[in-house]
């Protein structure tokens, strides 16, 4: 189909026109849209701004619960590591323990509380009984290696095919066997002591199962009637030394008594030559104012007054000691203590005999402590010992010295022991405060020497020249 150059043209202009529109309108949407993005973007820049505004304002709390949330992770593992590490200290604390009970047979200086208090095993009154059972030991021990019953092998062997090779060999072996045992239970012997005893008997208990355990594969073994008679030898010598040493405290005590006695038999002779010779005294003096008179007989019969005064009171000493001689229950139980030696609410509680008890608390406070003894109260009973035991009784967990009884220093307040006393003798007075004299005045020169020092140090820091 042919066209005009006018319908051509006409259809040209109409196109332009169709395009021109859609140009316009295609503009003006452009500017609408970029109008309403630069409204958007004006939006969103406000809307940036607020979340700012807001992320600025709560930023400790977002910060926190993000802390939060990593310290719980952090939490959660450390916990795991904590559950791994308690696990892993479990079991090493529990080797531990088995390495140190172990250990502990052998390490002499392990504490005794680690390892218990020894429990005696006999009770036989003397060391010499002690000595006899050992003797009896002994012999059953011997008697049993003779017969072959200590150490024995169960099995008969033979070496290249002779029997007689295989005996020599199992002869040997119990010779061997025999000596490391026997050797293991004379150095134990030889050296129990009271806070190893317990330690050297797990030792033998070890030595003997090692030294089977060692011995299965040539079936040679050590019976356990001759391990038993190794311990109880190891018991009763340990026991043996124990009861000689209390045998010997007890004579100790024994030769003090004698010497308080002595003493007091001094004391008695003494009083009663003091009567004596007040007594002489006397008479000389009644002869000689009977020849004579004025002013002379007074000055003697103020002298026979004097001297009569001095008698009686001789006579008192005399009769009092005579009573004390005669009544081995008469005496006096002290309560004393000294700060200085060995600290605050540390009484000793004894009892002399002596007609002069103060004289023995003078022996206590000797060279043996470096100050006196302060006296608490110094009661006179009829029956000392009773009191003095029955206070030893009551103070009994109280001792310093929970092993040895004779020694009576005990850990108490003094109103108990007061109180005490007065329940048993209402009569006895006490006093409180402790002088201490010695150590009290010693203190105060170390405080002056201290603070003479101190003066000094501060004068010798100033320079020489500035």
């Amino acid at each position: 189909m042919e066209f005009s150059l006018e319908t051509l043209l006409t259809l040209s202009i109409v196109v332009f026109f169709i395009l021109s529109v859609y140009l316009i309108r295609s503009r003006s949407h452009l500017k609408k849209t970029q109008e309403l993005l630069e409204k958007k973007q004006v939006e969103l820049d406000e809307t940036d701004k607020a979340l700012k505004k807001i992320q600025d304002k709560y930023s400790a709390i977002i910060d926190i619960e993000t802390e939060v949330e990593n310290s719980k992770k952090e939490k959660e593992t450390i916990h795991l590591d904590v559950k791994a590490l308690r696990d892993s200290y479990k079991e090493k604390r529990a080797l531990f323990d088995k390495l140190v009970q172990e250990a502990a047979i052998y390490d002499e200086e392990i504490q005794l509380a680690e390892l218990g208090f020894y429990k005696p095993h006999f009770d036989f009154d003397t060391s010499e009984k002690y000595k006899e059972e050992i003797a009896k030991v002994k012999a059953a021990q011997k008697e049993m290696v003779a017969s072959k019953e200590a150490i024995y092998c169960n099995t008969e062997w033979t070496v290249e095919g002779s029997k007689a090779k295989g005996r020599t060999m199992t002869n040997r072996g119990i010779k061997l066997t025999a000596r490391a045992f026997n050797n293991e239970c004379d150095a134990a012997i030889s050296n129990a002591r009271w806070n190893n005893v317990d330690r050297l008997v797990q030792r033998l208990e070890k030595a003997f199962d090692a030294i089977n355990k060692m011995n299965q594969s040539n079936a040679i073994v050590i019976s356990n009637v001759y391990f038993n008679l190794k311990l109880k030898e190891l018991r009763l010598a340990y026991e043996y030394a124990d009861k000689k040493q209390q045998e010997k405290e007890e004579q100790q005590e024994i030769k003090r008594q004698m010497r308080e006695e002595a003493k007091l038999q001094q004391e008695l002779d003494k009083a009663e030559k003091d009567e004596e010779k007040f007594k002489k005294m006397l008479e000389k003096a009644q002869r000689e104012a009977e020849k004579s008179a004025g002013s002379k007989l007074d000055e003697l019969n103020e002298k026979i007054a004097s001297l009569s005064q001095e008698l009686e009171e001789a006579h008192e000493k005399s009769e009092r000691a005579k009573s004390m001689a005669q009544q081995t229950k008469i005496g006096h139980v002290y309560v004393i203590s000294n700060i200085g030696s060995f600290g605050e609410n540390v009484y000793k509680i004894g009892m002399t005999r002596r007609l002069e008890p103060l004289d023995r608390v003078k022996e206590l406070g000797d060279a043996s402590v470096p100050f006196i003894f302060d006296v608490h109260a110094m009661i006179h009973s009829d029956d000392a010992p009773a009191l003095e035991n029955a206070l030893h009784k009551k103070f009994d967990l109280k001792r310093l010295n929970l092993v040895n009884s004779r020694k009576e220093f005990f850990r108490v307040n003094l109103t108990e022991i007061e109180e005490e006393v007065l329940n048993i003798s209402p009569d006895a007075e006490f006093i409180e405060t402790a002088e201490a004299r010695d150590y009290r005045e010693s203190q105060s020169i170390l405080a002056q020497q201290k603070e003479l020092k101190s003066k000094q140090d501060s004068v010798n820091e100033l320079p020489l020249e500035i």
